[in-house]
């Protein structure tokens, strides 16, 4: 049985998040986004990071910490985001550990369409 996205979805990575880092599919709703961007941190994926980054928040390069597992994800809430909005805010807990210490990122991000796609902006 194929192992189960990183994302938290109860669906195979191929299933899951696999088709929108492979270019096949785009995310509908900003929380679909914020899931596939978690995975393409696990997976170290940084040119779908860059892709799925706002044009006026976008970093020149990706850096991932030395060490850093990626363990769980958590979707807290959602603000618009939906396939009929253009904004929307996804609130999550992502867990980590780093050299065996456990840690939690906890953001509310902005997310906002870019020729029709969803993107992420920057977290509140």
């Amino acid at each position: 049985m194929p192992a189960l996205c990183p994302c938290g979805q109860d669906l195979p990575y191929a299933a899951c998040c696999g088709p929108l880092h492979r270019g096949q599919a785009t995310a509908s709703t900003a929380e679909q986004l914020m899931r596939s961007r978690y995975t393409a941190f696990v997976m170290h994926d940084a040119p779908y990071l860059q892709q799925t980054w706002s044009l006026t928040t976008r970093p020149a390069s990706i850096d991932f910490p030395p060490g850093r597992e990626w363990t769980g994800l958590e979707i807290i809430g959602t603000t618009g985001g939906s396939p009929f909005h253009s904004e929307g805010t996804v609130e999550f807990r992502a867990h980590y550990t780093t050299a065996g210490t456990p840690g939690i990122q906890h953001e509310n991000s902005t997310f906002t369409r870019e020729a029709g796609h969803w993107v992420y902006v920057t977290a509140l």
